[in-house]
């Protein structure tokens, strides 16, 4: 069982940059490829980012590209989200979730976390 705990969102203004991160609680952190996604009120989930369990393979969601970096510390057991020039259309629940593969991160993640709310106002 691997529990995820996301912390770092908040309120920021448009244009402006916000970092989060998921620990995750599991002695076998490096074999896990972990994601981040989204979800905006009255929207589905959304994928956001993947990486692999080394840190050399990511993937993004074509709304997110080049804006948005995804990161990882095996040695600190967690996953980071570096998020720039934010749009109103950025705010939303964001979500951690790790799986087998970075595939499959995106597909069916194995496990969630409770999320942590991100608000970008003009």
């Amino acid at each position: 069982q691997v529990q995820l705990v996301e912390s770092g969102g908040g309120l920021v203004q448009v244009g402006g940059s916000l970092s989060l991160s998921c620990l995750a609680s599991t002695r076998t952190f490096a074999n896990y490829a972990m994601g981040w996604f989204r979800q905006a009120p009255g929207k589905e989930r959304e994928f956001v980012a993947a990486i692999d369990w080394r840190g050399s393979s990511t993937s993004y969601g074509d709304s997110v590209k080049g804006r948005f970096t995804i990161s990882r510390d095996n040695a600190k057991n967690t996953v980071y989200l570096q998020m720039t020039s934010l749009k109103s259309e950025d705010t939303a629940v964001y979500y951690c979730a790790a799986g087998p593969s970075r595939a499959a991160v995106r597909a069916t993640p194995d496990y969630w976390g409770q999320g942590t709310q991100v608000t970008v106002s003009s």
